[in-house]
């Protein structure tokens, strides 16, 4: 997987989010100890064939597809606290939701 997150700099500046390291609990945790841990998310799933940066980063084969998941996290005030951008090799995942009618 390839994954990189975007985060508010205002609200994450000068806390342990900013390190290489983000500690146990990682990004989550450390905006729960910043008081916007997260408490809705919302996901958009879609899939493509692989940028040959992305084949190369994942090592498949660059006609197998890929998929795409944006996930944006909100906190208790409907604040986006983190969108964490992922690439995912489409034969080494399985995505499953469960949510009621």
């Amino acid at each position: 997987m390839l994954a990189t997150s975007y985060l508010p700099h205002a609200l994450v500046e000068g806390s342990a989010i900013m390190d290489v390291d983000a500690g146990e609990g990682g990004t989550y945790a450390r905006l729960a100890e910043l008081g916007h841990a997260p408490v809705h998310f919302r996901e958009e799933v879609r899939s493509r064939l692989p940028t040959a940066e992305e084949a190369a980063g994942l090592e498949m084969p660059a006609e197998r597809p890929v998929i795409k998941l944006c996930r944006t996290a909100f906190d208790q005030d409907g604040r986006v606290v983190e969108v964490n951008e992922m690439t995912l090799d489409s034969a080494a995942y399985v995505l499953e939701y469960e949510f009621d009618a």
